[in-house]
């Protein structure tokens, strides 16, 4: 009898514990992985109102605004582990530093962003291809990773290292520049986590986060060669850019005048 009370007390308390524990694998505890959502609520959040929780995931479904945590920053170095789902045509993201940088979430297949590599699913948006395309399609799960460590960045889908470089090595200065353009500083440390709303729906579960200690080391893949953009997706792309540099010349005379 004592035992069969002990059992109905367990099971209780197993009901009441936090699902942040048992939503992380040993491996990812031993790493010090910790759940940023529960599954059940927006404890830690900061929504509009746009957001539901649906089968254990935050789900946009309606308009209009990102999901945004606010209980604390984002390490500097740190590696953030995460599932999502694209609706069709979907383009959203996930912002992990200040200004625009962003993880893209893509349904590349009907999205018209998907014609750029540096647009696609896994890209830093307006930087950096991945050196392939695994994204799955829409309606079903992605995994997807990033990694940061110093001047590192690591970009993962489907469980493939899509995207691994050192923006700080000057071969990749003329990707880093075409972020400053867009108004994205890689250097940028404190940021919050941000999950985009851009007009479409889209979801995502099983979000974590650790710091990454200052013994471990994250090392570029000296292969890692992104996907090239030619074609009506580079004239697409340059035309945008002239359009960045034109729109920031005409804004400077109108702020030197202001003073």
């Amino acid at each position: 009898m004592l035992r069969s009370v002990s059992f109905v007390i367990a099971a209780c308390l197993g009901l009441l514990l936090p699902t942040t524990v048992s939503a992380l694998d040993p491996d990812e505890r031993a790493l010090g992985f910790v759940a940023l959502m529960d599954g059940k609520t927006f404890d830690g959040w900061k929504q509009n109102g746009n957001w539901e929780i649906k089968d254990g995931a935050f789900a946009r479904v309606r308009p209009s605004g990102s999901l945004t945590y606010e209980r604390e920053l984002i390490p500097d170095d740190f590696e953030l582990r995460f599932e999502w789902k694209a609706s069709k045509g979907c383009n959203s993201g996930v912002y992990y530093r200040p200004g625009q940088v962003e993880y893209q979430v893509l349904d590349d297949e009907n999205s018209p962003y998907g014609e750029n590599a540096r647009q696609s699913a896994a890209s830093i948006f307006f930087c950096m291809a991945p050196s392939k395309r695994v994204v799955r399609p829409h309606g079903e799960w992605n995994t997807a990773r990033i990694k940061c460590k110093g001047t590192v960045i690591e970009h993962w889908l489907n469980e493939e290292r899509v995207l691994s470089f050192d923006y700080a090595d000057p071969k990749w200065a003329e990707y880093v520049e075409l972020l400053r353009i867009r108004g994205g500083d890689l250097t940028g440390r404190g940021g919050r986590l941000l999950l985009q709303d851009h007009g479409q729906d889209v979801a995502f579960r099983n979000i974590r986060l650790r710091t990454i200690p200052a013994d471990e080391s994250v090392t570029p893949d000296p292969d890692f060669k992104p996907l090239p953009v030619t074609g009506a997706a580079l004239a697409k792309e340059q035309a945008r850019v002239r359009s960045m540099l034109k729109a920031r010349t005409e804004k400077q005379p109108a702020a030197k005048e202001a003073k």
